[in-house]
């Protein structure tokens, strides 16, 4: 059985790198010689704020390489899932990606930081600490790993949404089932909160919901809405307990064959459209908001300290490591 999995992984790697070369044959047709075309995949639908600003991170390098560069992009998981495709990233058989900093700490250690909860004080200190030398760090932290990040992308904090009843404080979590990403650190922070953790696939959500296989999750507004989860929970409680990042990376197998000039782009260019894309998500999550309001969806806003004490264990064991101990401290200065 394993062995018959273990085929199935490898053929879907080898379809998905197939599907890079023929999209690199065909779309290179007619193409002038000194232009260069970078292969951007991504899971998102086009309608996410996250793709709008890969979309400007697309069109200021066209525009500030007089079309030398540009960047063609593949959204709705066309090339594979975000572990597949940073597979592809570290053989270079695709330039780029978009991933959450959750999926990068499994290559590179340092982004599980971001997944400590209540780490940042707001969404400003959010933004200093990945626009300084912290991001800066960060975002080269996986290049040991072929995978180097160019910016982060805001993909705004998680809280709980619940079908039978709300989510005032810490204990009205007793006895709940929450649905969890497969991620020790959300886990554990559900589980000393009260609640009773439960990692499952996002696809199989909805109707575990409405089968009462679990009680709530917790997500990002825009997630919330588009998932449709809406429609079955009607508690959302913007505790916000974590802030885990979206991440532009591009594989150095690919980096390393750009000029200065070309890397120089890339890097302006990334930079440019975080900012754009720190637009975005605001005006999609107040849109968000409306949606859910339109659908009788009760909105509470609680005391986020009581969330806080309950869970600082999992900071606790966490800087346990003394390079994350000293990575928390740099964060908590800012």
């Amino acid at each position: 059985m394993q062995n018959n999995i273990l085929i199935f992984n490898i053929m879907k790697l080898y379809i998905s790198v197939f599907a890079v070369f023929l999209i690199a044959v065909f779309s290179s047709c007619g193409e002038l010689s000194d232009q260069k075309v970078v292969y951007l995949a991504h899971t998102l639908p086009t309608s996410h704020p996250v793709h709008q600003g890969m979309e400007v991170f697309a069109q200021k390098i066209k525009e500030e390489s007089a079309g030398k560069l540009t960047v063609k992009i593949f959204p709705n998981g066309q090339l594979g899932t975000e572990r597949e495709v940073l597979e592809l990233l570290q053989i270079g058989s695709i330039a780029m990606t978009k991933v959450s900093a959750a999926a990068m700490a499994n290559f590179a250690p340092e982004y599980k930081v971001m997944g400590v909860p209540y780490l940042f004080r707001n969404k400003e200190h959010l933004y200093n600490v990945l626009e300084g030398k912290i991001g800066e760090k960060l975002l080269l932290s996986g290049s040991n790993y072929l995978l180097r990040g160019l910016c982060f992308y805001d993909a705004g904090s998680r809280s709980f949404y619940t079908k039978d009843r709300p989510i005032k404080t810490p204990a009205d979590l007793d006895g709940l089932k929450i649905r969890v990403m497969n991620h020790k650190m959300s886990v554990d922070m559900v589980n000393e909160m009260g609640g009773s953790a439960t990692p499952m696939a996002y696809g199989e959500l909805y109707t575990a919901l409405q089968q009462g296989v679990v009680d709530g999750a917790e997500n990002n507004p825009p997630s919330f809405v588009t998932s449709r989860h809406y429609e079955v929970c009607k508690y959302y409680t913007l505790d916000e307990h974590s802030s885990i990042p979206d991440v532009l990376v591009i594989g150095t197998k690919y980096w390393t064959t750009l000029s200065s000039q070309e890397q120089k782009w890339m890097k302006d260019a990334a930079r440019y459209s975080s900012k754009a894309q720190q637009y975005f998500w605001k005006n999609n999550v107040a849109e968000c908001i409306k949606t859910l309001k339109s659908a009788n969806v009760e909105i509470f806003k609680p005391e986020k300290s009581l969330f806080a004490e309950k869970s600082k264990s999992v900071l606790e064991e966490f800087v346990k490591d003394p390079k994350m101990r000293e990575l928390v401290e740099e964060i908590k200065s800012q």
